[in-house]
């Protein structure tokens, strides 16, 4: 009831979305631009989309300013923005975690935090994080919750960026209090158009895996990404919030649904062992990736559904068969081997006993 009230009360109008050349920015923005209740919408980004991105904003205008700069406060105030979502912070859209990208996410969000205090006009934030801030490690709980203290916080790559940015928006939401700030995070993101860092891993032909480890993966179908920043910009509810399918599914079992070819590795081999792969283009995994794909994620939802007000429609294994069935992710082995092996173990197993 209280969420109905905020969206009546004070509905965005003037929308602006960094992130345009991104998929959920790009996507997110085609969404709000079909909204009639939103008068304007501003698409933000320092690289142009794509002529077909372009043309799927609609009524959107694309304004080409690196959020870095001073220009976007200015922007900002010339246009009397209301409501910003900040979609291009980056977690999926490279491979590798550069300089630039550590730039981009840290002094970007640092410099649109600054302007979104000074505005006299913005009175509603949302910003797309990941459930990468919480690390992965074996002392982690079963469900990481909003509340949770990671075990081992992340100290490089696109971790540790989003745990600093997430930082400086909860300082503008304490030095503005008069301003809604939404932070949400995603688990990872799969889908049949997005490329994200898990969708490069399952579409490899050879998985290197921790040897004697089973992680729990928990999935966000990419529909479902977009339909809960769309919700939490509407919506206006202030907080941070976990994003995530119902249910979990094993490493195993999804490497065996894409048949993909693993090769278990001991666990301190892991990134040496992909290290190699990559270079010879049979592996798509990074460095820092090893603790995910050694203990799992999983994510508690309950704030999401009850303070929220957001359920996503799919579940972890429907997002997984989605992205195989529409991504055109061709089995290296098929189904009819495990199938065989698995058999093979149970005819040994009944034959000891």
């Amino acid at each position: 009831m209280v969420g109905d009230m905020t969206v009546a009360a004070e509905r965005p109008r003037v929308v602006m979305v960094t992130g345009a050349a991104t998929f959920l920015g790009g996507y997110l923005i085609r969404r709000m631009a079909r909204n009639p209740d939103i008068e304007r919408v501003l698409a933000i980004d320092s690289r142009a989309p794509s002529k077909d991105m372009i043309r799927r904003m609609g009524r959107a205008e694309f304004v080409r300013v690196d959020i870095r700069r001073s220009a976007i406060s200015k922007l900002m105030d010339a246009e009397s923005v209301d409501t910003v979502v900040h979609a291009a912070t980056s977690v999926m859209d490279t491979t590798s975690h550069t300089t630039a990208i550590k730039e981009l996410n840290v002094i970007g969000t640092m410099q649109l935090c600054a302007a979104c205090q000074r505005s006299p006009t913005v009175k509603r934030v949302v910003m797309r994080s990941s459930g990468m801030v919480y690390g992965s490690s074996s002392r982690d709980p079963s469900h990481m919750s909003e509340d949770d203290v990671p075990a081992v916080d992340p100290r490089s790559g696109y971790g540790r960026d989003l745990v600093d940015i997430e930082s400086y928006m909860r300082g503008l939401s304490r030095r503005r209090p008069d301003m809604t700030v939404t932070i949400l995070r995603p688990a990872a993101i799969l889908g049949p158009r997005i490329h994200t860092r898990i969708s490069r891993y399952l579409s490899s032909p050879v998985i290197p895996t921790a040897m004697g480890f089973e992680p729990r993966l928990q999935f966000l179908h990419e529909e479902d990404a977009l339909a809960a920043m769309e919700h939490a910009t509407l919506a206006g509810v202030p907080g941070t919030f976990n994003v995530a399918a119902e249910g979990a599914v094993t490493l195993t079992q999804a490497l065996r649904r894409c048949g993909r070819l693993q090769m278990p590795v001991p666990q301190p081999m892991l990134g040496t062992v992909a290290g190699v792969l990559r270079g010879l283009k049979l592996a798509r995994i990074q460095g820092d990736e090893g603790g995910y794909l050694t203990f799992g994620r999983v994510l508690d939802t309950t704030r999401m559904r009850t303070e929220l007000g957001f359920a996503p429609t799919h579940t972890s294994s429907e997002t997984l068969d989605d992205f195989i069935a529409r991504r055109g992710v061709e089995p290296i082995l098929p189904p009819e081997f495990w199938h065989s092996v698995e058999g093979g173990v149970r005819r040994v197993a009944d034959r000891i006993a």
